[in-house]
């Protein structure tokens, strides 16, 4: 199982449109799901948004309060196994309601996600990932 280059698997992360975020319950299970999100260096922006929940208090958020240990994976998947990969970044999570780092997720997501710019309902807390480590595999 051969891994990607560093940069190489640094780009993949950056220009996936879609992730897996990992995060640990309160009783020590998993808990994963889809995100969208930016990347910025070494760091991972997301943002409770105006997509259709329950509200804006997640679970993933109350999750990485108690334990901001965090995985998030981004991968490639085709019939032709040849063109398969996956990236995943391990690093700390923290969650910010408002200031710079939130307003920062926020531009961001609105730079690459043409959904972003247009909408006005409020957006929730941002989730701040700091990678520690890339992991990678590929054909």
């Amino acid at each position: 199982m051969p891994p990607i280059p560093e940069s190489e698997a640094h780009r993949r992360l950056a220009a996936a449109r879609v992730a897996r975020l990992a995060t640990v319950r309160a009783d020590g299970r998993p808990h994963v799901v889809p995100i969208v999100f930016a990347v910025d260096g070494e760091t991972v922006y997301s943002v409770a948004d105006p997509k259709p929940k329950r509200d804006l208090d997640l679970l993933r958020h109350r999750n990485i309060a108690a334990n901001p240990a965090v995985s998030l994976l981004v991968d490639q998947y085709e019939e032709s196994w040849e063109r398969i990969w996956w990236v995943r970044a391990d690093g700390t999570g923290r969650v910010v309601e408002d200031g710079p780092d939130r307003d920062e997720a926020i531009r961001l997501l609105r730079d690459k996600y043409p959904q972003y710019r247009t909408w006005t309902t409020p957006f929730g807390a941002a989730t701040v990932i700091r990678i520690e480590r890339l992991a990678s595999w590929t054909m």
